[in-house]
């Protein structure tokens, strides 16, 4: 018994060691990261080398929840609170409307495809209906991607909340096919408000609660990010265990907590990453494991129909549904569309088949196994290509520039913070005492080559640190002073996306219009350019933002406290 529990221990470390080192053939190759982990799952299983035979489905969906919850916390923890609100609606839209949408449609497809009746056909959709975050997460950083603020937010947000959704329709789903007697309309209705308002209430409590507790008690330092996850999945056990969601209650609570300024929130945000990275890596190796190969060819046929028409007819529909109030523009839409990754939450939904003794509970698993593949061979392996040929995904250089910082101990109302002066730096060729600093924040050194000099008569050179003392939650903003100048950014980076030439926002659209020839209705001849593009895009313009007149194509190039601030002017382009 002792020496199995050892060799136990070892195939699993092996696993784990094989997953880690599978990132350098991930990124080599290009390919979603997560479909590895399921790969050598599968290979170590009872089909594959290892020969490793795991049925047990309650582990499966205990260790699966788990991770889930683990993922979605650091998921929120890692999301602007700036971008939560102005992304919060269509996300939720996505969540709510978006789901139900793309349950329905695929579920009637399932129900055709595989001669069911309508209410199993129904459950394979709910089951495939959401998007999953551990898969949108991950894909979309380890691609580098620097997407547009308004559609990468909205992907985080609506991959962390619209789980509730799916959970709930399968989950009602099962009932009914598990309960002759069926269930109300009413009591379906209740269930659902009970899920959601739950999750809410408690994950905004809890987003109150833990980061209060943090700032009142002492801790040594190593045990305050395993406060934090503690409390987290207390909120998710005690959450799902009332009725509520439990992964809304701990993704709300992960935004708030991640707006909070604490002296160590940088080494809870580092803890949980990590704990992030190993959930992912364990929770997709026990799903391969759960697999059995040899089983799947019977379903390859259909799984792949109603793959195709999750991923190119039901979710496209759904998202220009639910994106219909917000006047997305259409290239965000499409880019929004196929980052409908699906990863482990089917699969996971897939277990609740199995779990209540459902007759086709194995084919059920099996057939979205075979689509979650599907998503992930297909759309995970294509999210980099598809962003920059929709023109989502914006110039590496125009990313802000990372920084290290940390509350002073003697005040924890102030911040140390470190910046590195990059290639394209606007302080390139400044002195110190030229940069504009906010109120409440002073250079206190600069390092060079490692070696500590004055600064005050200093001249800024590439690679050079600045180390800053700032008021607490000042560090983003100030990252802005260090931010690439336009100007010094890769000329053909800079053409290729924001056109040659580059013009105001207060210049008159009438003006323009003349300069080069085209028509604009009589109404818009008076005002400004950056008015219009402002309310074209309903007072929430981003970088990257753009309209055609042909044969001119505006694009937003920068935007300072809010307001468009330059605007790039490109000819001959295709409409974006």
């Amino acid at each position: 018994m002792i020496d199995h529990t050892y060799q136990l221990v070892f195939i699993g470390a092996v696993l784990f060691l094989f997953a880690v080192f599978a990132s350098i053939v991930s990124r080599r190759l290009g390919a979603p990261l997560l479909l590895i982990f399921l790969l050598l799952g599968m290979l170590a299983g009872e089909d594959g080398i290892g020969g490793i035979q795991f049925d047990d489905v309650e582990a499966a969906f205990l260790i699966g929840n788990l991770a889930l919850a683990i993922i979605i916390f650091d998921g929120g923890l890692g999301t602007r609170m700036d971008t939560f609100r102005s992304s919060l609606r269509p996300a939720l839209s996505l969540a709510t409307v978006g789901v139900l949408l793309t349950a329905g449609i695929t579920g009637a497809a399932a129900s055709y495809i595989l001669d069911l009746p309508w209410q199993e056909g129904l459950l394979i959709g709910a089951i495939v209906g959401s998007t999953d975050a551990a898969a949108v997460f991950g894909l979309i950083k380890n691609a580098g991607l620097n997407l547009k603020e308004r559609t990468g937010a909205t992907l985080e947000i609506e991959s962390g909340s619209n789980d509730p959704m799916a959970i709930f329709l399968t989950i009602t789903l099962v009932e009914v096919l598990s309960s002759p007697a069926g269930l109300s309309g009413w009591l379906l209705l209740v269930e659902l408000v009970q899920q959601i308002g739950l999750g809410i209430i408690f994950g905004v409590i809890g987003g109150y609660i833990i980061p209060a507790a943090l700032k009142k008690v002492t801790l040594p330092v190593s045990l305050y990010p395993l406060m934090v996850f503690a409390a987290a999945l207390t909120l998710f056990g005690g959450t799902s265990s009332i009725g509520g969601s439990g992964f809304l209650a701990i993704y709300i609570a992960g935004v708030m907590i991640g707006t909070t300024s604490f002296l160590y929130m940088n080494d809870i945000r580092r803890f949980h990453d990590g704990i992030a990275w190993l959930s992912q890596i364990g929770m997709f190796l026990i799903l391969g494991l759960l697999v059995t190969p040899s089983l799947l060819p019977p379903i390859i046929v259909p799984a792949l129909i109603i793959a195709f028409v999750l991923i190119f007819i039901a979710r496209p529909l759904a998202v220009a549904v639910s994106l219909i109030p917000f006047h997305f523009p259409w290239r965000d839409q499409l880019f929004v569309s196929w980052c409908g990754l699906r990863g482990a939450v089917p699969v996971i939904l897939a277990l609740f088949p199995s779990l209540v003794g459902l007759e086709h509970a194995r084919t059920y698993f099996e057939l979205v196994f075979f689509v979650v593949l599907t998503s992930l061979v297909l759309q995970g392996w294509t999210i980099a290509p598809m962003a920059r040929w929709l023109k989502v995904d914006l110039p590496v250089s125009l990313k802000l520039p990372s920084f290290r910082s940390t509350h002073l101990p003697s005040n924890p109302h102030k911040d140390l913070v470190v910046y590195q002066v990059v290639a394209s730096s606007r302080t390139i060729g400044k002195l110190i005492l030229q940069l504009a600093l906010p109120d409440g924040a002073q250079v206190v050194a600069l390092i060079r080559d490692e070696i500590p000099l004055k600064s005050e008569g200093e001249i800024l050179k590439e690679g050079d640190q600045v180390v800053i003392v700032a008021t607490t939650g000042m560090a983003e903003k100030l990252a802005e002073v260090f931010s690439p100048a336009l100007s010094r950014i890769s000329s053909k980076i800079s053409s290729n996306f924001f056109g040659d030439f580059s013009i105001r926002p207060n210049s008159s659209l009438g003006d323009l219009a003349s300069l080069y020839g085209f028509a604009i209705p009589d109404e818009l001849k008076d005002i400004t350019i950056g008015e219009h593009l402002t309310a074209k895009f309903r007072g929430r313009p981003v970088v990257g933002d753009a309209q055609e007149f042909p044969p001119v194509k505006l694009i937003v190039k920068e935007i300072k406290n809010g307001e468009i601030s330059l605007i790039g002017l490109k000819l001959n382009q295709d409409s974006p």
